[in-house]
């Protein structure tokens, strides 16, 4: 192959790479409407664990007697909104502003983070 054809091949793999990860990122997101954005939490607790995995980051979180699941945004945008992986820690007391789960008592969609003096919007 020349070097020309080398080259475009070198894009075009480039190419489909790129628009693979957009594609299986945008196909992660599910809708939102599972959740109640007419009711908005503030939740303060302890970091229980951390999943910093697709489609989205996840925390549990221990706020007084109740354990809730927040749900946070992907691994890819929370490095761009300032909050690379291994940031969130076991430990950490953070604060959580976002939605409630329709059914599920104990999740959250979670749209601002705050820790320490630090707030990051997720969305």
């Amino acid at each position: 192959m020349s070097k020309q054809g080398l080259m475009y091949a070198a894009v075009v793999a480039a190419s489909i790479a790129t628009l693979t990860v957009d594609a299986n990122e945008a196909s992660a997101h599910h809708g939102w409407s599972e959740y109640n954005d007419q009711k908005t939490l503030n939740v303060t607790g302890k970091i229980q664990q951390v999943s910093a995995g697709n489609p989205h980051t996840t925390i549990r979180l221990k706020s007084g007697n109740k354990v809730w699941t927040a749900v946070l945004a992907p691994p890819t945008r929370m490095e761009r909104r300032g909050l690379p992986q291994g940031s969130l820690k076991a430990g950490q007391t953070v604060r959580l502003v976002g939605y409630p789960h329709r059914s599920e008592a104990n999740e959250m969609r979670v749209e601002r983070l705050i820790v320490g003096d630090r707030t990051v919007e997720l969305r």
